[in-house]
């Protein structure tokens, strides 16, 4: 299975909002799956979510790798290089 650089050194930081998308409770948003950067810790929304706020905080902060916040997920997605691991 094919891996990039950013995958295998991300590290994983503890949630910033461990009880939802850091952008929905601010506004009074809903979500349907949660996302964590893994350079910082951010949590917010996948892109079937409404205002898709994991994929804004990479366009925004250009952190490239995050993972399922999901109870049982275990992945990882690279946005530089769109492969999972």
């Amino acid at each position: 299975m094919p891996t990039c650089e950013h995958l295998t050194s991300a590290q994983d930081p503890p949630p910033r909002t461990p009880e939802g998308c850091q952008e929905c409770l601010a506004i009074g948003g809903r979500w349907v799956h949660l996302r964590k950067c893994l350079s910082c810790g951010h949590v917010g929304c996948c892109d079937s979510s409404p205002n898709k706020h994991a994929t804004a905080h990479f366009k925004e902060a250009g952190h490239p790798v995050i993972t399922s916040f999901e109870p049982g997920e275990h992945w990882r997605w690279c946005y530089l290089d769109n492969i999972v691991g």
